[in-house]
């Protein structure tokens, strides 16, 4: 049987699996997550889906959560909207049960990390990885290795002060929830009939977007910036706004030759945690 690599998303509401086989990601499986229930509950439920792949010799399992996490013990510190994930020592539980390398990021990391091993991003030595979707996250590659930072807190920038919130609240779905009570996917649809409140909507969010850039720009200067998560899809329509908002950054050198992708990946979540398992031998994750 051809060796493979396990990948898991873990979140509040779904786990999700894939395998990775030659570079291709395969037979991709979902149950929900019990997240009310008691954490041994949950590291069962897990256990019970990871052996649901065990007709797979895989020789490792990545995982990524959408929380902090101890990378080095594998120790998950907290998970959104799970109340009794806290402090689990989610990589000693599953090295013992299943005998394999464990290996444990932020979602929004396996973002990063993700397409620059297999996605649009794989040209690119330095790059950063922003998520759009309920929530904003970053990733950060320096060098062809992924920077996590402590507890892979690195690249939260949307938890940074901006207007009289933070970036998370203009820069993902929240901005479209509390200025036009309407899903981006909704928007979306009227902006493309001509709606002018629809259209000023991703106008907005695209200026805001920018400027959200434009600190990353300042503080790191990627080759590139690659777009995730759903709110990606929209991009044709904020993409005038945010190009017109990045042209006020300070260095034209550096615009220039900046890189904006849009992620091509569907299971970007996946293939970022089985490039945690991927990357181990041959990249050092900071």
């Amino acid at each position: 049987m051809e060796k493979a690599i396990l990948g898991l998303d873990i979140g509040g509401t779904g786990i999700k699996g894939g395998i990775l086989i030659k570079g291709h990601l395969e037979d991709i499986r979902a149950i929900p997550t019990p997240s009310q229930e008691s954490q041994t509950f949950i590291l069962e439920t897990i256990a019970a889906f990871i052996e649901t792949y065990s007709q797979y010799e895989f020789v490792g399992i990545g995982i990524g959560i959408p929380g902090l996490v101890d990378t080095k013990e594998g120790i998950v510190l907290g998970l959104a909207n799970i109340p009794s994930f806290q402090h689990v020592e989610l990589k000693k539980f599953l090295t013992e049960r299943f005998s394999k390398p464990v290996f444990i990021n932020n979602d929004a990391n396996c973002f990063a990390i993700g397409v620059h091993k297999y996605g649009v991003g794989k040209p690119y030595k330095n790059l950063v990885g922003i998520t759009l979707g309920t929530g904003t996250g970053g990733g950060i590659v320096i060098n062809g290795q992924l920077y996590s930072g402590l507890f892979s807190a690195a690249g939260e920038w949307c938890g940074a002060p901006y207007l009289d919130h933070n970036y998370e609240f203009y820069c993902s779905g929240k901005f479209f929830h509390n200025f036009y009570h309407s899903k981006p996917k909704a928007l979306a649809k009227l902006a493309l009939t001509g709606d002018p409140i629809a259209m000023e909507a991703f106008d907005e969010f695209g200026r805001h977007l920018g400027e959200l850039l434009k600190m990353i720009m300042y503080s790191l200067a990627p080759e590139a910036i690659v777009l995730g998560g759903s709110i990606r899809k929209t991009y044709p329509l904020f993409k005038k706004s945010l190009l017109k908002t990045l042209e006020t950054f300070a260095y034209p050198a550096v615009l220039e030759n900046l890189k904006i992708l849009i992620s091509e990946l569907d299971e970007t979540a996946i293939h970022g945690a089985v490039a945690l398992v991927d990357v181990e031998e041959k990249m050092v994750i900071i």
